[in-house]
């Protein structure tokens, strides 16, 4: 009996007559040849036929990513599933959502506009197919939020990337998508010129750089819900793609957002009024900027800010860190997702069976259990992020006033010290610089409440000094 051992002290490793031990050497040497042959070869891992992108569009393929394992259309097949299970496992778009897609030019956006106009698209030829007409066609829109108040921007250059926005929109094929271009000042009225003139201050009151960036963030933010209630929508896609989680891990970490950073890196978000939605969350930036090239997926240039501060240092860092391994960023992503999600991240259940089948199913297969009852959280009066108890800043640190007690009692701590003034006294000119919008959601966090409620019942609590008797 052969022992297929090459230290069996009989030989029969050797033996010539039978031979099985040398075909299973041979057949184990083949089998590493196989894996070498795909490992140094241009052919594709995953249909073994077709050449990578590496090969056949070497200039593409160049910024790293899957274009040295896949084929072309190996690769967007791969790159448009994971798109599709982040969509279908999270219940993220249903036949009855009105979907609101942010759109900035770059890769990550024009990728998500692209795929989920496919998606549409499909379902647009599937309700036209259909004798029922059961489930309807989810509608979409597309925003661009304007920051050209923020820096100087040529008017030509800039009406020509708005022209080249509109045509991007205007040439995907029906249905029919709205597309909104939206001046980041108008969150604070329809009168542009006062609307900036504030903005101006607003910015001009923030000491800090980096707390310039964020805080322009949070407005983007506030000026997209501002579109999508005002125009029906009922879901924001964002672009945010790995490489952009990868930065915000670590931005949060050096700014002390540890407590609220599972919150922002889910693939739902629905602490706002108009949930958001990341299906872009498992793809790198370079595989998105390779999908663009590929299918001459029109990019446009609008002219933002290179990135300063800490966010600036945090961008060039990861950006090094990819360079040196093409999995860096993906790594950062999966170790900050082991932290638990809030009860806001997942979209809540409809009463529809019908709509949500296909993606409860999907929840099911992958044991994706709903969260349990739990309190409300408190969120951050400037950026809206969940805080814990001990992030609450008393009274006495804010100042007496009542206005900026109750907008400010309730600020992380990265606003506290790169947003709001150094000085107390500073605090009300500050807050009247503030949008409605952000004070109203600030006037709605429990702080304000129990404090309302306080001031209510005051009459009938007892003072420290008297005993109860």
């Amino acid at each position: 009996m052969e022992c297929n051992s090459s230290t069996c002290p009989s030989g029969c490793y050797k033996d010539s007559d039978s031979g099985v031990g040398q075909e299973r050497q041979s057949a184990s040497e083949n089998g590493r040849c196989d894996l070498d042959l795909y490992a140094n070869s241009h052919v594709c891992i995953k249909c073994k036929v077709n050449e990578t992108i590496a090969a056949t569009h070497p200039a593409v393929a160049s910024g790293g990513g899957d274009g040295s394992r896949f084929c072309a259309d190996c690769f967007r097949g791969n790159l448009f599933g994971k798109f599709r299970f982040a969509v279908t496992s999270n219940a993220m778009i249903s036949p009855s959502d009105n979907v609101l897609i942010a759109f900035s030019g770059g890769s990550s956006s024009r990728v998500a506009l692209q795929f989920v106009h496919e998606m549409q698209h499909k379902a647009q030829k599937n309700f036209e197919a259909s004798r029922d007409k059961s489930l309807p066609v989810f509608g979409v829109g597309v925003a661009y939020i304007d920051e050209s108040a923020n820096f100087t921007v040529p008017s030509d250059d800039f009406d020509r990337a708005m022209d080249e926005m509109k045509l991007i929109v205007s040439n995907l094929a029906p249905p029919v998508k709205q597309f909104y271009i939206v001046p980041i000042e108008s969150i604070y009225s329809s009168d542009t010129g006062a609307g900036r003139h504030r903005l101006m201050e607003l910015m001009d009151a923030v000491p800090d750089v980096t707390g310039k960036e964020d805080l322009l963030e949070h407005l983007r933010m506030l000026s997209l819900q501002k579109i999508a209630v005002d125009n029906g929508y009922t879901k924001l896609v964002l672009g945010t793609c790995t490489s952009r989680i990868a930065c915000h891990v670590l931005e949060a970490t050096v700014k002390g957002e540890g407590y609220s950073l599972a919150a922002d890196i889910q693939y739902v978000d629905a602490r706002w009024k108009i949930p958001v939605v990341l299906p872009l969350r498992d793809c790198i930036s370079q595989d998105l900027n390779m999908l663009c090239s590929l299918d001459s997926l029109k990019m446009v240039e609008t002219f933002q800010q290179p990135r300063c501060g800490i966010n600036g240092l945090i961008s060039s860092f990861v950006k090094l860190l990819q360079e040196e391994n093409p999995s860096r960023e993906s790594t950062i992503v999966r170790t900050a997702g082991k932290l638990k999600p809030f009860s806001f991240n997942k979209i809540l259940e409809d009463d529809d069976c019908n709509v949500h089948s296909a993606s409860q199913r999907r929840q099911k297969k992958y044991n994706l259990k709903p969260s349990e009852s739990l309190p409300p959280e408190s969120f951050c009066s400037i950026c809206h992020s969940p805080l814990k108890n001990s992030d609450t800043t008393s009274s006495n640190s804010i100042g007496n006033d009542e206005a900026s007690v109750g907008i400010f009692a309730e600020t992380c701590s990265s606003c506290q010290y790169q947003i709001l003034p150094r000085e107390p006294s500073s605090l009300e000119s500050f807050h009247s610089l503030l949008p409605q919008q952000m004070i109203y959601l600030a006037k709605n966090s429990s702080f304000y409440k129990h404090k309302s409620l306080r001031d209510q019942i005051q009459d009938c609590l007892l003072s420290d000094s008297e005993d109860g008797t």
